[in-house]
């Protein structure tokens, strides 16, 4: 094989490697996002986010686990029985990545507010900072 080509093999092999941690990232995310009881949103945050990780979208400006844990539970109040959903794949490139997302109801699949959301990870793979955009919103 020529120099060229191992090279080449080593910027695919380094890409691969780059895509899994965002996608790890991202599924922690959606742990976070997705538990339901105290504890183990608090378990799922620490894994998902650094500790003074922030968060902020048009209706939320957080920091800290607390802080999300706060956020995440206010969701689930607002709508009880709904999940979130990744749509599509996630994109990245250095520390940041990016994804879409839903929120569905387990009873009857209506989805009526998705977005995506725009990711810095920290050196050990956890969230630093979530920039969240919402693209559908039910009619007040």
């Amino acid at each position: 094989m020529t120099q060229q080509g191992q090279q080449e093999q080593q910027v695919v092999r380094q890409s691969a490697d780059v895509g899994e941690r965002y996608a790890v990232a991202v599924a922690r995310y959606f742990e976070a996002w997705n538990a339901t009881e105290e504890g183990a949103r608090g378990k799922a945050v620490a894994a998902a986010f650094e500790e003074d990780a922030t968060y902020t979208d048009p209706l939320a400006d957080v920091a800290g686990h607390e802080g999300l844990v706060a956020a995440i539970a206010g969701v689930h109040a607002q709508f009880p029985g709904f999940v979130f959903r990744q749509l599509g794949g996630v994109d990245g490139h250095h520390d940041i990545a990016r994804f879409g997302w839903e929120l569905v109801s387990a009873t009857d699949g209506a989805a009526p507010v998705a977005g995506f959301d725009v990711v810095r990870l920290g050196a050990d793979g956890r969230i630093r900072s979530v920039f969240g955009f919402l693209d559908r919103v039910p009619a007040v």
